[in-house]
């Protein structure tokens, strides 16, 4: 029976996602504690996850009015911490949950991600995944000694490189090439390891690789990508897709579509597997639940959202009045997270205002998603109706406050998810890829009809 897949959206930072999730009287304060990520990594495998992994950015949200005075006094992602470090504690704690990191392929080399998530897999016994993004907007240009950040197809266009040549590192060694045999003073067989050379239009690296291959073969690749340009790149390269959808029906076409682009990209559809990011707040009962909502939507204020649209969007909202009208020009020189610019456009609003983004973005802001509120089998049933309708294959599941959302989701919705057959009672393997039902990475499995790396 298909299972369903569980990952848990993660943050380094004194919130999650949603910005005023620190304001909640349940939030845990030490967030940038050892034992904060170890309590959330407890509770997580204790819920069978597949993975938790961290979501990054490499600037604090400072675009807005040009200062970070509003995003510190706020707590808007003011403190944010490195992921794999993080997740080097949340190791020492479990045994099967899988470990995942953002990493930009924009402001770091190919030789260095991939050896830090090539070590982080052996560390972890096959448990790692590397998030790829293309980084969004000036502010981290500028923390990585640039003036401004790269347009946005042409990120993805240095990526397509950048994957290629972290794959081919991790497909260096063969499986058998170490030996260790002290008698004939043979280590490794030397035939058995390759230098990559590779050279493209935007990126090179040499090699000898220097890290040998994991139990998974090699991290799993996440990607997010919501543009068309982002979509294509996650049809080629993506094993775990982390989608927005807002509804079922968009959903359903979404999954399909991007199905359908592996398949034309030479893979097999089956190895990809699709989340969509949903934000549970669970309760015994539906009432219970609903009042959990009503408090928390107290919380917010507008900004919030100001702060993180300038940040996502790479646009300072402090130079428009709240009703004023984006011009043209302007909706077409948003050049960071180009899908959530045209979620606003798709509802037909042709010259839309910062209000206009606030209200079509305020569920999720930076991700999109939807919420679902009630008691064990109110957030079941739509689950179920997502997994069953082919809209997605499993959730990405975003809390609105840590580690309570966490605690209350393993309390009353596994449960019921395991009670109806669709979820794991118990690990069946030790690696990621066994969570989730992808084969081992072999060597060369990731090259498609795009290969363009020769005499490898």
């Amino acid at each position: 029976m298909r299972q369903m897949s569980l990952v848990a959206f993660l943050q380094a930072q004194n919130c999650t996602t949603l910005p005023s999730s620190w304001r909640h009287p349940e939030a845990r304060i030490d967030t940038y504690s050892p034992d904060y990520y170890q309590h959330i990594a407890r509770v997580l495998e204790e819920g069978k996850f597949d993975i938790g992994f961290f979501d990054d950015r490499l600037a604090m949200p400072d675009m807005y009015a040009g200062d970070h005075s509003e995003t510190v006094k706020n707590g808007i992602r003011c403190t944010k911490l490195d992921a794999v470090t993080c997740l080097m504690t949340m190791a020492a704690v479990t045994n099967y949950l899988g470990l995942g990191a953002t990493y930009s392929t924009t402001y770091y080399e190919p030789f260095h991600v991939a050896r830090l998530f090539q070590t982080l897999d052996l560390m972890t016994k096959g448990r790692a995944a590397w998030n790829v993004v293309t980084s969004v907007n000036d502010n981290e240009a500028k923390n990585m000694g640039r003036e401004s950040h790269t347009d946005h197809d042409l990120r993805y266009d240095r990526a397509d490189e950048f994957l290629e040549a972290v794959l081919g590192h991790w497909d260096s060694w063969d499986d058998d090439a170490i030996v260790v045999d002290k008698a004939n003073n043979l280590y490794a067989h030397p035939d058995k390891v390759r230098r990559l050379d590779y050279k493209g239009k935007y990126l090179s690296s040499r090699g000898p690789f220097t890290v040998p291959r994991t139990p998974q073969g090699h991290p799993v690749v996440i990607q997010a990508g919501g543009s068309p340009r982002g979509k294509q790149f996650a049809s080629r390269w993506g094993e775990l897709i982390f989608a927005g959808y807002r509804n079922l029906e968009v959903g359903k076409t979404e999954y399909a579509s991007l199905k359908a682009a592996a398949a034309a990209a030479g893979r097999d559809p089956e190895h990809m597997k699709i989340a969509s990011l949903m934000y549970p707040i669970a309760a015994e009962t539906k009432s219970e639940a609903e009042d959990k909502r009503a408090a928390y939507e107290l919380l917010s204020n507008d900004m919030d959202q100001l702060l993180l649209l300038s940040e996502a969007l790479n646009f300072d909202f402090a130079q428009k009045g709240l009703d004023e009208e984006f011009t043209d020009d302007e909706i077409e020189g948003l050049q960071g997270m180009q899908a959530m610019r045209d979620r606003v456009i798709s509802t037909g609003i042709k010259n839309p205002t910062p209000r206009d983004f606030m209200r079509i973005t305020r569920r999720g802001l930076l991700s999109d998603g939807h919420t679902m509120v009630g008691g064990p089998k109110e957030i079941a049933d739509e689950m179920e109706e997502w997994f069953h309708g082919r809209a997605c294959d499993g959730f990405v599941v975003g809390p609105t406050h840590q580690p309570g959302a966490f605690e209350d989701f393993v309390k009353y919705v596994v449960p019921e998810l395991q009670k109806r057959g669709v979820y794991r009672k118990e690990y069946t393997g030790s690696t990621l890829r066994d969570h989730l039902g992808l084969e081992r990475a072999e060597i060369g499995s990731w090259k498609t009809t795009f290969d363009s790396i020769e005499g490898f």
